[in-house]
């Protein structure tokens, strides 16, 4: 059965910044978030930045591990209080959560399966087969001496250059792209914009892909939901 559409209000949550848009607004806005951001905080400020628009529910994309709608660990690059918070409670609003990867990769998807990598302050990571997400955490998995998203994350750009650092985007959707046999790559994130050619048969998409994930993820059928 189809969700009924409804007004929507998406937040994306990073590790440098939270950015939401809702159902017809021209514009998204933004602000910065980073090791000092709790739940609370994040909701205060989104209740402040977004009083002037009309929403009914909200899509909640999450740094970290989402299972069953629910947030499973805390996030690396954000204050800890995250796991058992209630965002029904504090919006006075239904919530649904997915992780922030796999709502960027919903916003994305064409057909077929799908992996999305998204190169932002970590690594995200989606798998979409035949429109059901599978979020995945392949940023803390080991890579050379330590993950794939200390070389390919924020810490990995500061540390090894912007030369340096696409030779290891390029390697690391190799390494991924040969072990899930995807029908297509996708890169997102915000450093996407600094890879001067792509790795062999992805495309980049753009960081407003997110927002069309959270409003799929409220009006497209179950399958687009998925379970996590």
């Amino acid at each position: 059965m189809k969700t009924a559409t409804k007004r929507i209000l998406v937040l994306d949550i990073g590790g440098s910044h939270v950015k939401l848009l809702a159902s017809g607004a021209a514009e998204p806005r933004a602000f910065a978030s980073g090791p000092t951001m709790t739940p609370r905080r994040m909701v205060a400020k989104v209740r402040a930045m977004a009083k002037d628009w009309r929403y009914d529910a909200l899509a909640i994309g999450y740094p970290g591990p989402v299972v069953h709608g629910r947030i499973a660990a805390e996030p690396h690059n954000l204050k800890a209080g995250w796991v058992g918070f209630d965002f029904h409670a504090a919006f006075g609003k239904p919530v649904r959560l997915i992780n922030d990867a796999a709502m960027q990769a919903l916003g994305s998807y064409r057909k077929g399966s799908m992996l999305f990598l998204g190169l932002g302050t970590g690594l995200g990571s989606a798998l979409i087969v035949d429109g059901r997400v599978e979020p995945l955490e392949l940023g803390h998995l080991p890579y050379r001496k330590a993950t794939y998203e200390d070389y390919v994350g924020e810490r990995g750009l500061e540390r090894l250059g912007k030369k340096r650092w696409r030779r290891h985007v390029v390697a690391v959707v190799e390494l991924l792209t040969a072990a899930m046999r995807p029908d297509e790559v996708v890169l997102g994130g915000g450093n996407v914009r600094l890879l001067r050619e792509l790795p062999a048969h992805a495309r980049a998409v753009a960081n407003a892909n997110a927002f069309t994930g959270g409003f799929r993820l409220w009006n497209s059928g179950p399958a687009a939901a998925g379970k996590r």
